[in-house]
């Protein structure tokens, strides 16, 4: 199976929280989503409430198709321009799920206040890789974003810890070379990067795609970290990514 969160940003405080888990199996038409613990502190802070086709924080909901509030995040595969969408991604038409889709973009939408992100997960050499859009171009000034732009697939990045983000606090910054910031990392692999870079200083960032002008900034520049962790250390294993769920419904 395959795990996916579901992250959902306060109006008011912009404060991400983690609040639902998807586990699902495509090929086996296998689907699950659980609300996390995260979900009850959203509640508590800043007034979040269940989704409507999930409207029982402790139940636990399966299906044999993966839920709307998914799949609409999802290129419909017979939309004009699919095929250039899922290279863009760099990824095989013949062989991609909306799984694999949503944990590289996202599934950002403009109705509402949720992200889609995958699970990090370690091989059996406690090693980790993962794939992103490179986050805050349009934060970046002119020369910045030119930069970015003119990255080479294959182009290594330089991988740092800001400590004084002034929108998140600790932030992990991307970089070229010759030390121009470029961007960041998606804010949900901060604490467990800042586990990897302390206890071994082996991540590394390279440059997987730089699409076309014209493609929207938030799937512009693709890049692929690896790294390492502790042997002891599980990533996203806080009580805000466990599940609340005790009774099943099936969808």
């Amino acid at each position: 199976m395959k795990t996916l969160f579901l992250a959902w940003q306060a109006p008011d405080s912009r404060v991400w929280y983690p609040v639902g888990r998807l586990d699902a199996d495509v090929a086996g038409h296998d689907f699950i989503f659980q609300y996390t613990y995260g979900a009850l502190d959203a509640q508590t802070q800043d007034g979040f409430h269940p989704v409507s086709s999930f409207p029982e924080l402790h139940r636990r909901y399966e299906a044999s198709e993966l839920f709307p509030l998914f799949q609409n995040r999802v290129i419909d595969s017979h939309r004009r321009g699919f095929a250039e969408y899922v290279q863009s991604l760099d990824m095989d038409e013949s062989t991609v799920d909306p799984l694999a889709i949503l944990a590289v973009t996202g599934g950002e939408r403009q109705t509402d206040n949720f992200e889609v992100f995958p699970k990090l997960v370690k091989d059996a050499g406690n090693r980790f890789v993962c794939r992103f859009f490179l986050h805050g171009l349009r934060h970046c000034n002119e020369l910045a974003r030119e930069r970015a732009f003119s990255l080479q697939p294959g182009e290594e990045l330089r991988v740092s810890v800001e400590l004084n983000n002034p929108a998140t606090g600790l932030a992990v910054l991307l970089a070229t070379e010759d030390y121009q910031i470029i961007g960041w990392s998606p804010r949900y692999l901060v604490k467990d990067l800042l586990q990897a870079s302390t206890k071994y200083s082996e991540l590394r960032a390279k440059v997987i795609r730089n699409n076309a002008v014209g493609t929207p900034l938030n799937r512009r520049v693709l890049i692929e970290l690896s790294g390492a962790l502790p042997q002891d250390y599980e990533p996203m294993s806080d009580d805000g990514f466990k599940t609340i769920s005790a009774n099943s419904v099936a969808h």
